[in-house]
């Protein structure tokens, strides 16, 4: 017989989105919260991130990743009224919210949640969505099954190493490998500039002479039973290797850090929008999706770069699906629908309450030296050097709200957010407070 259990609030993941919205579900008058969590343990990616840089915007202090979940998992422990399922897979997710799930113990579970909360998280690119040329040899992984062997099995996949993409897991498993004694023979990045977070660039690469070839990308893979060395090409503004340019690097070990996808699986069983630049579900600013009383936050929503911003919108996503599950209902009012336009690849959230304050995560399409974000053609903000692996954050305050109604009327229903590039001053001009 199935058991069913009936709760206020389902939170899908018990990671670090998943944590701060169960404890934020909670603090918001939730009576009965579950987390439904597939591994043995809470905490998701953090248990294998053993490096530090966790925790500055949110704690004011460096943290690795297993202490940033600490801070969050005793929480969850004592509270006796959220519910921790581990070693659950959630088979199936309804429209209606019903959720399907099967646990070690009880066997097949049926959860009937008020309001549910996606954090499913994300995963890895792997070869076969690169389509890489040659054998399938041994000692090609992606950089985070890497990260856990080495942090948590125990195990080094490998003595002389490339890494492709320059993505931040493969920027740290780059200084990781240095520390153990393998020799990182390159980094490869396909774009003109690195992927990854600039303290990475210079704590990972730079401080250990590792070095970065931009432009370029692996074209082949030599080696029958083990990886014996790769092929690296130059490639063009299409991104299409060039001839003449291959460079062969003898190494036993090829990683993978090309990018990261967030886990929908369950979302689209549910019928939710996704948006196709963040693969994610579209959301307003209460993250909720396009589905009354499911809601999103996380990697699952979008990929973050910074594990700070993800329990920022992970508590966002927990307190409004417990205001949802309280009032038992929808209360909702017509959306005004937000564009990404001039050098934004996304902007989230997608839609908006009139008159809500909120902060806008969005990227950059390319490095710009100096930006100012407009929504509806209102000033935002200015920031200066920016780099799509930057992930910006903006308020978005009430009186942009009155000038919004002044420049597109009362009854505007899409705006559109633009990251203009602004001249750079000259140094006399910033001496002389001159604007250019």
């Amino acid at each position: 017989m199935t058991k069913v259990i009936e709760t206020d609030v389902a939170i899908i993941g018990g990671g670090p989105a998943g944590l701060a919205a169960a404890v934020s579900a909670r603090k918001a008058g939730a009576e009965n919260v579950v987390i439904i969590e597939r591994h043995h343990e809470l905490g998701g990616i953090l248990q294998q991130c053993i490096h530090n840089g966790f925790g500055l915007h949110r704690f004011r202090e460096e943290l690795t990743g297993p202490e940033y979940a600490y801070r969050f998992i005793p929480e969850v422990w004592d509270d006796p009224k959220i519910d921790v399922y581990l070693n659950t897979m959630v088979l199936d997710l309804a429209k209606d919210q019903s959720i399907t799930a099967v646990h070690p113990s009880h066997g097949l579970i049926t959860l009937r949640p008020k309001a549910t909360v996606l954090a499913m998280g994300c995963r890895e690119r792997t070869r076969g969505a690169l389509n890489i040329p040659g054998t399938r040899p041994a000692g090609v992984y992606t950089a985070g099954a890497a990260q856990r062997f080495v942090n948590m099995d125990g195990f080094m996949p490998g003595k002389k190493v490339v890494i492709l993409g320059s993505g931040d897991i493969g920027l740290i498993m780059a200084r990781r490998f240095t520390l153990e004694g393998a020799e990182v023979k390159a980094v490869v990045e396909v774009m003109p500039y690195p992927a990854g977070l600039t303290r990475n660039i210079a704590q990972c690469l730079e401080d250990f002479d590792i070095p970065l070839y931009l432009r370029s990308t692996v074209t082949k893979v030599h080696g029958k039973d083990r990886v014996e060395g790769v092929t690296v090409s130059q490639v063009d503004d299409a991104w299409q290797p060039l001839p003449g340019t291959e460079m062969h690097i003898p190494c036993d070990t090829l990683l993978l850090s090309v990018g990261l996808l967030p886990e929908n699986e369950l979302t689209q069983m549910a019928d939710v929008p996704l948006d196709s630049r963040t693969q994610g579900a579209v959301v307003d600013q209460n993250r909720q999706t396009l589905i009354p009383g499911i809601f999103a936050a996380g990697n699952v929503l979008h990929v973050h770069d910074l594990v700070d911003y993800v329990s920022e919108e992970a508590e966002i996503a927990g307190r409004a699906a417990a205001e949802y599950a309280l009032r038992d209902g929808d209360t909702r009012q017509e959306k005004i629908t937000v564009i990404p336009g001039e050098n934004v690849s996304y902007v989230l959230p997608q839609r908006l309450d009139p008159d809500a304050e909120t902060e806008f995560y969005l990227r950059v399409t390319k490095p710009i030296d100096r930006i100012t974000i407009e929504l509806g053609g209102v000033r935002l903000a200015v920031r200066r050097l920016v780099r799509p692996s930057e992930m910006l954050k903006i308020r978005l305050r009430k009186d942009h709200w009155e000038k919004l109604k002044q420049e597109n009327g009362e009854t505007s229903l899409e705006l559109v957010l633009d990251a203009k590039a602004q001249p750079v001053p000259s140094p006399r001009a910033q001496r002389e407070g001159v604007r250019q």
